[in-house]
């Protein structure tokens, strides 16, 4: 079973911030056994996804490299703002 990592975070992301219409998650290289995903949030979201000290990132990074794991990717996420 095939796990869409961008679905995945996008589920994750969304609760979090104020303006959900603006959460934008899309994979930037997808080389075989890496992937490159980018998390794109509104200017003012961007320390809620982040949190204090980077612990909300942390923790979503974890919960898709556990996925990534069973698949045998390796996934490399990059949080910014727009």
């Amino acid at each position: 079973m095939a796990v869409n990592f961008e679905n995945l975070i996008k589920q994750i992301v969304t609760p979090l911030v104020s303006h959900p219409e603006d959460v934008l998650v899309k994979t930037l290289s997808d080389e075989g056994k890496e992937l490159a995903i980018q998390v794109l949030v509104n200017e003012e979201d961007l320390g809620r996804v982040i949190g204090k000290g980077g612990k909300i990132a942390s923790a979503i990074r974890t919960i898709v490299y556990a996925g990534a794991s069973k698949e045998g990717v390796r996934v490399r996420i990059d949080i910014d703002a727009f």
